[in-house]
């Protein structure tokens, strides 16, 4: 990235031929039933925001929980890059897949919808009952009293502590963007003198209100998540590679009950072998195809 203006959603292709017997294969097998839809970083690549695993994605080590509870130092760099991801991810637009799932969902054909993406994307395309899997990151926590706050309200707060620092972060070069607004930029010495903010109600250790890697996922949400595969009669994945397990046990899950699993997502996913149809294609594109193609119940 070399900026941080607005990211206008990519418009969605027309499917190849190949990929449209897919699909018609797929409308065959949902048309008639409700379904439920679990949804990865690869749906939101069309409104500028990269994935973690997606075909041609660079390597990455985010973060774990351990390491950001365990040293100021990690938790100083962790915001800063966190601060700047911020400011470009909060300018992300839904694309045309967000839209196509928010009108699968209108016209009553979802039992529900399971994100494990926390850019909120699904319920600005209009989306309700959705299960932010991993949390959102528009909100922060306070891991010592439990206080939430704006994430908004926490950028104005560092913006006071570090005047002028997303203006020298432009300059030094952002060079890595990741889905949870994490970014890397050239210049570590003005990673090292970020001052993090805590919180201004006990003084306590403020973390993002998202799952991090070695962090379970809480327990209600994951609950609630099966219930959406147990009263549909058929689950939908897209745009997830499925690599952690908080997603694959709803595959599994699905799968074990006997119930058509599809997958749509471009590159292969630990749950392919237990997929009734695997589409490797565009996931906005497909998606909109089938919100125009699936009659409402």
């Amino acid at each position: 990235m070399t900026g941080f203006a607005s990211l206008p959603p990519v418009a969605a292709a027309e499917p190849a031929r190949d990929e449209l017997e897919s699909l018609q294969d797929i409308h065959a097998l949902l048309a008639g039933g409700r379904f439920a839809v679990l949804t990865g970083a690869g749906l939101s690549t069309d409104s500028g925001i990269p994935d973690y695993r997606g075909p041609g994605s660079a390597p990455r080590a985010p973060m774990t929980y351990q390491e950001f509870i365990g040293e100021a130092d990690n938790r100083r760099r962790y915001w800063a890059r966190n601060h700047i991801g911020w400011s470009h991810l909060r300018r992300a637009d839904p694309n045309d897949g967000h839209a196509a799932v928010a009108q699968l969902e209108h016209r009553g054909l979802l039992t529900g919808l399971i994100t494990q993406n926390v850019d909120r994307l699904h319920q600005e395309a209009g989306s309700i009952n959705v299960i932010d899997l991993h949390g959102r990151f528009d909100q922060v926590i306070c891991l010592a009293c439990r206080r939430r706050y704006s994430r908004a309200l926490l950028a104005g707060v560092f913006e006071e502590l570090n005047p002028g620092f997303l203006e020298r972060a432009l300059a030094a070069g952002v060079v890595e963007m990741a889905p949870d607004a994490d970014a890397t930029v050239e210049d570590a010495g003005l990673i090292e003198s970020f001052m993090v903010a805590q919180c201004p109600a006990c003084g306590g250790t403020l973390k993002p209100d998202f799952v991090y890697f070695g962090e379970n996922v809480p327990k209600d949400r994951v609950e609630r998540s099966y219930a959406m595969v147990d009263e549909a009669g058929a689950l939908l994945v897209a745009g997830s590679s499925l690599t952690v397990m908080s997603g694959l046990r709803f595959v599994r899950h699905a799968a074990k009950q006997g119930k058509p699993v599809v997958i749509i997502n471009r590159g292969q996913t630990r749950g392919d072998d237990l997929a009734t149809i695997k589409l490797d294609a565009g996931v906005s594109e497909s998606l909109r195809w089938l919100a125009d193609e699936l009659p409402p119940l």
